[in-house]
């Protein structure tokens, strides 16, 4: 499978530059001229990386990223500044860009940054699959040791706004012909959302709730950031639903059906 990369800059030579370099080594990669239409194009499409102008007229590179972590928070982003923007662009990585590149830039500069995106999403991708493996496993313990999870009291069907409605013990949402089917554990996490709709949870009640047991601070949200993640792309199929889950900034997430 081709890795696609979205290049979004107010430059056309950068632009072009960029789309020679990366297809020249085998991508395929897409290129738009501003924010705005960034967002048109992620709200229909997902790319494995993005690079990133910050400084853009209308709709700027920190708003992108804002979106896009919200539509598809494994998707890396490398952001692209000028001098003059450096203290802006080290904050952009602070709020979760993979680097930031200097323009003008080094083509090894670039591909350098691209394959270490990569390599740290692949590392997290097998590290979320072994997590998922445990959390099977941990299931299948309970189930022949007969240990029950502590749970908050739940709904059996819930309306929500939009249309959608949920059945809990079911674990399906829909809304008139689409619907879309969750786990035992994706189950478990929205019933807790559900319950809690409007509370900032931490990640460490979180995970109580929803796989009974403790987990110190540094682990739950470990634990916690691929279950949100396969919830969320549940949700991406009722469009801005997915967007109801937040991530409350180092304490943890908040479910706001009303946002």
């Amino acid at each position: 499978m081709s890795t696609e990369i979205l290049i979004i800059d107010d430059e056309k030579a950068v632009r072009e530059s960029l789309q020679d370099i990366l297809e020249l080594e085998g991508y395929e990669a897409k290129s738009v001229t501003s924010g705005e239409e960034a967002l048109e194009l992620l709200n229909e499409e997902r790319f494995d990386l993005i690079l990133l102008d910050l400084k853009m007229k209308g709709i700027d590179g920190v708003e992108v990223m804002h979106q896009t972590n919200l539509l598809y928070p494994s998707t890396k982003i490398i952001v692209l500044t000028g001098h003059g923007s450096l203290e802006s662009a080290i904050d952009a990585v602070r709020i979760g860009a993979h680097d930031y590149l200097l323009k003008p830039f080094e083509t090894e500069n670039i591909l350098e940054s691209i394959e270490q995106a990569f390599t740290e999403k692949t590392e997290r991708q097998r590290k979320e699959m072994l997590i998922e493996q445990l959390e099977s496993s941990l299931d299948q313990l309970k189930d022949v040791e007969g240990i029950t999870t502590p749970e908050l009291p739940g709904r059996r069907i819930v309306t929500l706004p939009q249309g959608i409605m949920v059945d809990l013990e079911r674990r399906e949402i829909w809304r008139g012909n689409t619907r879309s089917h969750l786990t035992p554990t994706e189950g478990k996490l929205l019933g807790i959302f559900l319950d809690n709709r409007g509370r900032v949870m931490t990640h460490k009640e979180i995970v109580f709730f929803v796989q009974g047991y403790e987990t110190t601070e540094w682990e739950a949200p470990e634990v916690l950031r691929p279950m949100i993640s396969r919830l969320r792309k549940k949700l991406t199929i009722f469009p801005g639903m997915d967007e109801w889950v937040s991530n409350v900034r180092g304490t943890g997430y908040v479910f706001d059906p009303n946002r």
